[in-house]
């Protein structure tokens, strides 16, 4: 995984609620064994007809968020089944960062474990955000202040595990995490030879 921690990206905004994984990369899509490819089935059944054209009446199809890479959505985002599709279909299209008032937790760590920054903030500034989310508009994270602004200045702080943080900070999956810890775990593992 790619470390992250300042991050700039113009933004996308999502005002649905309860969008769940099957909604983010639909079922018929999960065939592929590899993570990456997933990104041209993203809200697959909003952004194409039946013929697999694009609609025009689902605004991710539109040309001033061709090159968005934080999502904005609305409460409980990532609900429903488990599937870690869902976050492989949001990173392979782009998307660097998803902020929510509120995310299911399984699709959160799923995000995290994959790269993704899962942003909690409250709903009113999610909302302005919405409001502000046309022609090119851009947000800058910081994950290390843990804050989130714009060129206006006007910022957002957020939490997040002091684990997860790590994590992204260093581009760590759990095995990546664990090999940091090997002359640790060598040290261990000497003391209970010499136990024996």
């Amino acid at each position: 995984m790619e470390p992250i921690n300042e991050y700039k990206g113009v933004v996308y905004p999502l005002e649905k609620v309860n969008v769940d994984t099957d909604q983010i990369i639909p079922k018929q899509f999960l065939k592929r064994i590899e993570r990456q490819g997933f990104g041209q089935f993203l809200f697959y059944n909003w952004r194409f007809d039946d013929d697999g054209h694009p609609r025009d009446d689902f605004n991710l199809n539109e040309d001033q968020y061709r090159n968005a890479s934080i999502l904005v959505a609305g409460k409980n985002f990532g609900c429903g089944s488990s599937r870690e599709h869902a976050p492989w279909a949001l990173l392979d299209y782009g998307f660097k960062v998803v902020i929510a008032p509120s995310f299911a937790d399984i699709f959160y760590n799923n995000c995290v474990k994959n790269g993704i920054l899962p942003i909690a903030l409250n709903q009113d500034t999610v909302s302005e955000l919405f409001s502000k989310s046309k022609n090119g508009y851009e947000l800058f994270v910081e994950l290390d202040k843990q804050q989130v602004s714009d060129a206006s200045g006007a910022v957002a702080p957020f939490d997040i595990d002091p684990y997860w943080k790590e994590m992204l900070l260093n581009g760590w999956d759990e095995v990546s995490r664990t090999l940091s810890l090997e002359d640790q775990i060598k040290q261990f593992e000497e003391k209970q030879l010499v136990g024996e």
